[in-house]
């Protein structure tokens, strides 16, 4: 079955999946008008090597409002795990009376082997950007560091792009940013109605389509199941975008905490010119 057909089987399965009654109950509040406050929605943390279970309050924009019994510092780096492939990396932003408010890492997560990832980002970088933009721009990008940031960096560097696409699903076509993507799913933030078990096409640009079935839907996240395993150096293909410098957050995040946000650069998130320079000196080794 080509491409176009399968887009058509899923606007034909959306019509029926809405006449047919639900057999099972959505993860998450699906209705449009508060989708984002949730009920007694169940998630597990990892922080510090240990895992808890906490209450998923509201999750939209970037972010998330958690109730937990622990307590972690503010900025503290933390894993939500939402779903299968429904893994993000966040970062406290605010702790008070038993609640937290979470900020995700800008960036897609790309769930691949280092090697992999250095194929993936070395190409786009090539494709998209081209070497004279980094001989031209490498000493305006780089900011001046001190002997901590360096520190952080050797810590854990990251990329910082930005990967959207458009979902299909439920008769609709809806913009999605990639949260994460693997070689079996994918999380995508979008306000598509996706209901679980809803077969669906996460197309990414240039011809780049990937089939697959939503394995559930909390808030604006939703997790795709793919049919089959997806090389993810394929998303060299698209064109990603490069992390902002800054973004609107949600209020809920704004509680106590109304400084910077955790991902800037100065947290460990490489520049462009920066990124060039490590991937040379990996893919050399």
């Amino acid at each position: 079955m080509d491409m176009r057909s399968r887009i058509e089987r899923v606007a034909e399965d959306a019509k029926a999946a809405m006449a047919a009654p639900r057999k099972e109950p959505s993860r998450g509040n699906s209705r449009k008008g508060d989708r984002h406050r949730l009920v007694e929605e169940k998630v597990r943390l990892t922080h510090e090597g240990q895992s808890h279970e906490a209450e998923l309050i509201n999750v939209s924009g970037g972010g998330a409002m958690i109730a937990a019994a622990f307590e972690p510092n503010v900025w503290d780096k933390l894993e939500l795990h939402l779903g299968e492939n429904g893994t993000i990396e966040c970062a406290v932003r605010w702790v008070k009376d038993g609640r937290m408010g979470l900020e995700f890492a800008h960036e897609t997560q790309l769930d691949c082997s280092a090697e992999e990832q250095a194929i993936l980002l070395r190409e786009v970088i090539s494709r998209t950007y081209g070497a004279a933009h980094f001989g031209q721009q490498a000493a305006a990008d780089k900011p001046a560091s001190t002997e901590e940031d360096d520190e952080r960096s050797r810590r854990a560097k990251r990329h910082p792009l930005i990967w959207s696409g458009i979902l299909h699903c439920n008769g609709a076509r809806t913009p999605a940013r990639v949260r994460n993507i693997s070689a079996t799913g994918a999380m995508v933030q979008c306000t598509a109605d996706a209901p679980c078990g809803l077969e669906a096409v996460l197309e990414l640009g240039d011809g780049l389509r990937v089939s697959g079935t939503v394995g559930w839907a909390v808030g604006d996240q939703v997790g795709l199941r793919f049919d089959s395993d997806f090389d993810v150096t394929l998303l060299a293909r698209s064109t990603p975008a490069v992390t902002p410098n800054s973004w609107v957050r949600p209020a809920y995040l704004d509680r106590v905490d109304s400084s910077g946000s955790p991902w800037d650069p100065k947290w460990q998130r490489l520049t462009m010119s920066e990124m060039n320079e490590e991937l040379e000196g990996f893919l050399k080794r």
